[in-house]
């Protein structure tokens, strides 16, 4: 029942929030203009709906963890969720001036950046990686004390704190260039809290805690995604695509043994994230985050004749599958689960650009 409430709550304040941001974002005159060939949206949308997001999530996540301190534990101290819900305020302060005043590249990076410090500082990072095979790999060693703060000891660990920094952008710009249809991004990070949620309570994880974090963060977009899904009313905005890819990527690590479902999880939208940079640094020769095109897997999509809702259940379809997938597998089965994920991208790839140039071969003849 504390799960169920948490959710509910967390959903209610996100229904309630988004309209009142829809509003102010019109108010303010922070929307997203039609005015490049990926948007397909046909008229003005507001966005900023990240804030909403954040909100009705940080309220939740307050009270119960320094009202009911039912989420403060050994795997998370104060300094934990502070660290985590100051870095997601980072974010909405760096969406909300990119959604504004549309900043360059190289400003827009600075905010993630800052709220990656954040949340290693604070205590959150990856300190071991389980080998599939066997063992596992440690990350925290050498590690430093810098300081303590009330008896407590915040240390430099290089190897674990530099990888906990990659794994964290890569989460985030996971979900930022994900975020090109309507609900996508939104239902994904929906499902994926959800995963986490019932993979929390399997007895080899154990953390009643994580469970609670990320039914609360479910809710939290599955409110957004009313508003969300197809046809949109409001967009998540820079602030929101970050922060969702953010959330999934800080829960996966602050009590460990997650990142395996997370990467089942996010498996497609990662692979094709990697395939668009490797594919602009050294086909195209340019910044892979400067310019957005429609390459991505969900506009090939579309291109090949799927509307916009069969595009985004699709991905839902495969974010369950390989989600479920997480469950029931130990390491080992991940670790295959995740070569079977590639393989069906690669080859999910490779229809698509065939069923691409088909299509475009037949209409360059009409």
């Amino acid at each position: 029942m504390k799960y169920f409430i948490a959710f509910l709550v967390a959903f209610v304040l996100s229904v309630i929030l988004t309209k009142i941001v829809m509003k102010l974002a019109l108010k303010l005159k922070v929307v997203d203009q039609p005015n490049q060939e990926r948007k397909i949206h046909p008229k003005p949308i507001p966005l900023l709906g990240g804030v909403a997001i954040f909100l009705s999530f940080s309220l939740v996540v307050i009270y119960y963890s320094f009202i009911s301190g039912d989420i403060l534990t050994k795997y998370y101290l104060p300094k934990y969720i502070i660290g985590f819900l100051l870095s997601g305020a980072v974010l909405m302060i760096g969406g909300f001036l990119d959604d504004k005043y549309n900043l360059k590249p190289a400003q827009q990076i600075i905010f993630p950046i800052i709220a990656c410090l954040i949340v290693i500082a604070s205590g959150v990072g990856i300190h071991f990686i389980t080998n599939p095979f066997g063992g596992i790999i440690r990350l925290d060693q050498p590690k430093f004390e810098i300081l303590r703060i009330s008896g407590l000891p915040y240390r430099l660990a290089p190897w674990a704190d530099l990888f906990a920094l990659l794994w964290l952008l890569g989460m985030m710009y996971t979900t930022k260039f994900l975020d090109g249809l309507d609900g996508l991004v939104s239902g994904i990070t929906t499902i994926g809290a959800l995963v986490i949620f019932f993979l929390s309570f399997n007895p080899i994880v154990a953390q009643p805690q994580t469970a609670l974090i990320a039914i609360i963060l479910a809710g939290s977009c599955l409110g957004f995604l009313i508003f969300n899904f197809q046809p949109a009313k409001i967009f998540l905005g820079e602030g929101g695509s970050l922060f969702t890819g953010f959330a999934l990527g800080v829960i996966a690590i602050a009590a460990g043994g997650k990142i395996a479902t997370a990467l089942l999880i996010m498996g497609i939208p990662i692979l094709d994230v990697l395939w668009v940079i490797l594919r602009r640094l050294f086909w195209e020769g340019k910044s892979p985050f400067k310019s957005a095109d429609k390459k991505h897997l969900h506009f090939r999509l579309l291109d090949i004749g799927f509307s916009q809702r069969q595009a985004v259940l699709f991905l839902y379809f495969l974010t369950i599958f390989f989600g479920l997938s997480a469950l029931f597998l130990q390491s080992l089965g991940k670790f295959y689960a995740l070569v079977t994920l590639v393989a069906i991208m690669f080859v999910l790839a490779s229809i698509l650009v065939c069923l691409y140039k088909r299509k475009t071969s037949i209409d360059t003849k009409e």
